[in-house]
C-alpha cells in the first residue's frame, strides 16, 4: 500500500471551511450544476457524433485553453471570471470561443493554408448568464469555424453543415437567417445618423414597435422612415421576405445585402437546406460582418445553435457556428442515444465475452447471491452472465460460481 506522505492530499476526507468544519456536500454556487449519468450520457453521446461530423467534413479539431489574458477589449470582457495569477496578471476563464480562435489563427496559421476548417468543443464560463439553458454560467459548447474565405458558397456550407449537425442529433429545427447590415444600410440610406442608427438597432431586433415609436419621435424622425422602421421588423418568412427587402433597399449596400441572401439561399436549396429569414436581426451588428444565422426547435425559446459571418484582426475573414450542448441534449428525442444493454458479469471471463458481444458489463464484486439480485433490481439490470460463454442467467436461477469456468 502506498503510503500517504504529508504532502499528499488526505484520502476520501470531506472539504474543510475556513474554520475547520466540512463543507456541505450540497454547496454549490449559482449557475452551476451536477450532470447525472443519463444526462451526461445524451451530452457526450452528442458531443462525438458532432464532432465525428465535422472531421468527414473537414474540420481539423483545437483544443483552447481555459485561461485567458483579461482584455477589456474581448466581446464577453465585462461578463467573464477574473482571477489573478501569483506574478499579479489579471486573467479570465475562456468566456466564447471566437476569439479564442482567432488568436491561435494569427499565432499558428497566420499564412494558412486558406481555407482553414477548424472545430473545437469544451467548457465556457460566464460571471452573468441569463439566456442560457437555466442560467447556467459553466456550459458546454461544440463548434465550427471557416476561416480565410468569404462569399456564397463558404456561407452555403456552414448553412449546411449546421443542418446536418442538427440532423445528427435527431432534431427537428428550423434555421433562421439574418443580416443585420442590411438593417444598417437601409437606416443609412433613411438619412439617421450614426448615434441614431446605434440606439435603434436594439429595438428593430426586439421587434418593438413601441420602443421605435418612442426612439422615433425623441429623434425627430419622420412618419415615412417610421413606417420603414416597422416594416424592417415584420421581415419575416420564407424566400418572399428577400422579395420584401429589396423593395425597401434604396442604397447600393441595401442591394447587395439582399442579393447576397438570395444567392445564399438558392446554394442552400441545392443542398436539400430550407431556410427562414428574419431580415430585422439587427443584434451585435460591430460584431458580425455579413449574415448570421440561429436554429430554433420546439420545447425551448433559446436557439440551440448561432454563428454568423465576422472578421478577425487585421481583416481575415472568419464564418463558423457553436452549438449549445445542454441546449440541444435537453430537446433530443427520446431513446437517444439507444444505450446496449449492461448486464452483470459474475467473473472476468463472462465480462470480456459481454463486452465482445457490444454489451456493457459491470463486475460482480461479492459471491452474496441477495446482495447482487438487489443491486440488480436497483439497476434495472435483466441479465445476469457467467462463463467465457456469454451465458444468460436470471435472478432466480443465479448460482455464483466459486472458481472461473468451473
Amino acid at each position: 500500500m502506498r503510503r500517504v506522505s504529508v504532502s499528499d492530499p488526505l484520502p476520501f476526507s470531506a472539504p474543510l471551511a475556513a474554520g475547520g468544519e466540512a463543507l456541505s456536500t450540497s454547496a454549490l454556487p449559482a449557475g452551476v450544476r451536477d450532470v447525472l449519468p443519463a444526462e451526461w450520457e445524451r451530452r457526450e453521446h452528442l458531443r462525438s457524433h458532432l464532432s465525428a461530423l465535422l472531421r468527414s467534413w473537414g474540420y481539423r479539431g483545437v483544443d483552447l485553453p481555459a485561461l485567458e489574458l483579461a482584455d477589456p477589449a474581448h466581446p464577453q470582457g465585462n461578463h467573464a471570471f477574473k482571477l489573478i495569477d501569483s506574478g499579479g496578471q489579471v486573467l479570465a476563464l475562456r468566456s466564447e470561443y471566437t476569439t479564442a480562435l482567432g488568436r491561435l489563427v494569427g499565432t499558428h496559421f497566420p499564412s494558412g493554408p486558406f481555407p482553414l476548417r477548424l472545430q473545437y468543443g469544451g467548457r465556457l464560463w460566464l460571471r452573468t448568464q441569463t439566456s442560457e439553458l437555466g442560467r447556467l454560467r459553466e456550459f458546454n459548447q461544440v463548434g465550427a469555424e471557416l476561416i480565410g474565405v468569404t462569399g456564397v458558397q463558404a456561407d452555403a456550407e456552414l448553412l449546411a453543415l449546421a443542418h446536418a449537425a442538427l440532423g445528427q442529433a435527431g432534431v427537428q429545427a428550423q434555421l433562421e437567417v439574418g443580416f443585420p447590415g442590411f438593417v444598417d444600410a437601409a437606416l443609412t440610406d433613411a438619412g439617421l445618423p450614426g448615434p441614431v442608427r446605434a440606439a435603434l438597432h436594439d429595438a428593430i431586433d426586439r421587434k418593438s414597435g413601441a420602443d421605435l415609436d418612442l426612439l422615433a419621435r425623441q429623434h425627430g424622425v419622420s412618419p415615412e422612415v417610421t413606417r420603414t422602421l416597422h416594416s424592417l421588423t415584420e421581415l419575416y418568412g420564407g424566400p418572399e421576405v428577400l422579395t420584401e427587402a429589396r423593395a425597401l433597399a434604396r442604397g447600393v449596400r441595401a442591394e447587395q445585402a439582399v442579393e447576397h441572401l438570395s444567392a445564399v439561399h438558392a446554394a442552400a436549396q441545392e443542398a436539400g437546406v430550407e431556410l427562414l429569414f428574419d431580415l430585422g436581426v439587427s443584434r451585435r451588428y460591430g460584431y458580425y460582418t455579413g449574415l448570421t444565422f440561429r436554429a430554433y426547435v420546439d420545447g425551448i425559446n433559446q436557439p440551440v445553435l448561432g454563428g454568423g459571418r465576422y472578421a478577425l484582426p487585421g481583416g481575415l475573414p472568419g464564418a463558423g457556428f457553436a452549438i449549445g450542448l445542454e441546449r440541444l441534449a435537453a430537446v433530443m428525442p427520446a431513446g437517444v442515444p439507444s444505450e446496449p444493454e449492461t448486464v452483470l458479469a459474475l467473473d472476468f471471463a463472462a465480462a470480456a465475452a459481454a463486452r465482445a458481444a457490444g454489451l456493457r458489463a459491470e463486475l460482480a464484486w461479492t459471491a452474496d447471491e441477495a446482495e447482487l439480485r438487489h443491486y440488480a433490481q436497483a439497476r434495472g439490470l435483466r441479465r445476469w452472465v457467467q462463463g467465457a460463454e456469454l451465458r444468460d442467467v436470471t435472478p432466480a436461477d443465479l448460482k455464483i460460481a466459486t472458481e472461473v469456468n468451473a
